[in-house]
């Protein structure tokens, strides 16, 4: 009678076994919860300096510009220099900047003198070192785990951004209310600060061997010449961009708090928690994910997790209810986490290693683009189609899309990542 080894149950925590991962996600953490308590207390600050809206538009702008400037640039190092390194040194910047908002905002009769401007100073340099970040995460996660693991760690890391993203704002707020502009400066430099001793024991690995020398703007144009070479790629990375680009409704939640839930004195508090519901959502369904990977049916997953996304959003786009309103965003978040988890894995499966950095610096450019383009997508849309109408359109062009490129990517249709580990 032949016996059957029985199939070894799927661990969950597979990846959070390696201590090397460990230690990269407590990086990531830190950093994450550090620059999301500063973004909330940039905004507070300019607010009550300027009470301009405008103003509040430039602090985004001053870190994008950056950001996106040298995305290209900062992917090519990424393939030549040792990672670990970039991210110590980025690090480094990145804490001194936060320092140095702490510093300026000790000193008022500076703040006298030059205004905000020293402010936009500081995150325009925060952007810059979120640009050498940007690649450098992606290209060091697959040195840090085998290909096998690569879906488990792709969720792992996305449950902890979304955590992050949940209590960076609450964080930032409260603290900012309690102990002043100072000291809230102070815990989200401390916050980043201390990332730096988590990614100090990390292993420094060499760079993956390169298989041909390129000349500079080769190599600086590579990134671009593979995604778009790659139809399951390329497909995926835009999916992404416009589904955030048409289907960015969070940018809106105050005035749907104001003109559509009619929260009146409790527009605040309802703006709030309408605003942490998708991230609520990734975090849940992020723990579903460790246990029941989306990587199978891969292909299928993405298209039904972006069209599930698309419905949420016109859902809520006409819902006059807050707990439906609420339900609908927290299914958003949940649907795009899915999103996320494959095509971080589909990234790190696809990607040759010799350009792990140069290919996550293109992937940087599709989401951060779309994040702020988004935006102004979205109020533009809602002063031509009016509020509720200009959203319900964009979950409609996100459905569209996803139409669009199943009829032209056939590839990722059929898409199985089991098979690439």
């Amino acid at each position: 009678m032949a016996s059957h080894t029985p199939k070894p149950a799927h661990d969950a925590y597979a990846a959070l076994r390696i201590r090397d991962f460990s230690l990269f996600l407590s990086v990531r953490f830190l950093l994450t919860l550090g620059v999301q308590i500063q973004s909330v207390v940039v905004g507070i600050q300019i607010a009550k300096i300027t009470g301009d809206p405008w103003m509040l538009g430039l602090i985004g702008l001053s870190e994008a510009i950056p950001f996106i400037v040298l995305a290209v640039f900062a992917g090519h190092v990424a393939d030549v220099v040792r990672r670990k390194r970039i991210m110590l040194i980025a690090t480094l910047f990145l804490a001194l900047a936060s320092w140095a908002l702490f510093a300026v905002s000790e000193s008022p009769g500076l703040m006298q003198q030059f205004g905000t401007a020293p402010i936009y100073g500081i995150i325009f340099c925060t952007g810059i070192a979120r640009g050498f970040l940007g690649p450098v995460f992606p290209a060091m996660l697959a040195q840090l785990v085998p290909r096998a693991l690569y879906a488990n760690a792709a969720t792992w890391q996305s449950n902890l951004w979304q955590i992050a993203a949940v209590l960076g704002p609450a964080l930032g707020g409260v603290i900012f209310g309690w102990l002043g502009v100072s000291a809230a400066y102070a815990i989200c430099s401390s916050l980043i600060t201390v990332s730096l001793f988590f990614a100090l024991p990390l292993t420094d690995h060499a760079l993956p061997p390169r298989e041909k020398k390129e000349p500079l703007l080769q190599s600086l144009t590579s990134g671009f010449r593979f995604v778009f070479g790659n139809q399951v790629m390329l497909s995926a990375f835009s999916l992404d961009l416009f589904a955030v680009l048409f289907g960015g409704a969070v940018a809106l939640i105050p005035l749907f708090a104001q003109k559509v839930l009619h929260a009146g004195a409790d527009a605040d508090y309802i703006t709030g928690l309408l605003r942490a519901a998708p991230a609520i959502g990734a975090i849940l369904m992020g723990l579903i994910l460790t246990k029941y990977p989306p990587t199978r049916q891969a292909g299928r997953n993405l298209y039904i997790a972006v069209i599930g996304f698309g419905l949420c959003i016109i859902g809520f786009a006409f819902s006059q209810w807050l707990w439906l309103s609420f339900a609908l965003l927290l299914l958003s978040g949940a649907f795009d986490n899915i999103s996320v988890v494959i095509r971080s894995t589909i990234l790190q499966l696809l990607t040759p290693d010799h350009m792990r950095g140069r290919v996550a610096a293109v992937n940087g450019i599709f989401i951060g683009s779309s994040n702020e383009i988004g935006e102004f997508e979205s109020g533009a849309a809602a002063r031509i189609f009016g509020l509720q109408r200009s959203v319900a359109i964009g979950g409609c062009m996100t459905i569209f899309v996803v139409l669009v490129v199943m009829a032209a990517a056939p590839r990722l249709r059929k898409l199985n990542l089991n098979k690439l580990t």
